[in-house]
């Protein structure tokens, strides 16, 4: 039976170029923040409970998602909380490598998938996380619904592009953190930070801008719905 119970407080986290893009189409992964902006990104991610990318992310990126300052970490402790938040992550096929340096470390893997794929996700996943089934396809709302009644109140999305975008465009969203790096990609083979589709954030409906923050060249723009 699926869950039934409020969802977590969703943190949107990105950083985008100053047209929008997350990424350029070279084989390097870009980087967009500074120094600074990497330690704020740290510093929130110690604050919550759980943070969710997608299964591309996992793929290109191979991103370790744990909280980097041992200051943090032991603060986290001292919280009775693990020195870094759980991983989530969410996959239509199981295509994953258990290998990869998101199942790494101490902290509770999630990984979600469709109940096709059930079978061999838990086949090649189950000895590094926790296999979930949300259903004939990804259900974003069901997974919500199910961290929170395993008791994860504050979820951080750091991406890729699909994810962010589905978020949004269901309105599966608390606050919104976006990174502005002082340079411009152009072209048309980039990765957007919102992809083509319908969002409730339209002028009838807009996020409110709570705070700008200034590291260095960089602006962070908080957001809330």
């Amino acid at each position: 039976m699926k869950p039934h119970s409020p969802r977590p407080h969703v943190l949107i986290s990105a950083a985008v170029s100053l047209d929008g893009y997350l990424d350029d189409d070279s084989t390097e992964r870009l980087l967009l923040s500074n120094q600074a902006d990497f330690d704020r990104v740290d510093h929130l991610r110690s604050t919550v409970d759980a943070i969710l990318v997608g299964a591309g992310t996992i793929r290109a990126d191979n991103p370790t998602l744990e909280v980097r300052s041992q200051e943090r970490r032991r603060d986290r402790k001292s919280a009775g909380k693990g020195p870094t938040p759980t991983k989530v992550t969410i996959t239509s096929t199981g295509n994953l490598d258990p290998q990869a340096k998101f199942f790494t470390g101490r902290a509770e893997k999630l990984v979600y998938t469709t109940d096709s794929a059930l079978a061999s996700t838990r086949d090649r996943l189950a000895e590094v996380a926790t296999v979930v089934p949300t259903g004939p396809s990804i259900d974003l709302g069901y997974i919500l619904a199910d961290m929170r009644s395993r008791n994860y109140e504050q979820l951080m999305v750091e991406g890729g592009a699909t994810v962010l975008s589905q978020f949004m465009s269901q309105g599966l969203v608390d606050q919104l953190h976006l990174a502005i790096a002082p340079f411009i990609l152009g072209g048309p083979e980039r990765t957007r930070f919102i992809q083509p589709g319908t969002y409730p954030f339209g002028p009838r409906n807009p996020l409110r801008l709570r705070n700008v923050e200034q590291l260095g060249e960089m602006a962070v723009l908080h957001y809330q719905h």
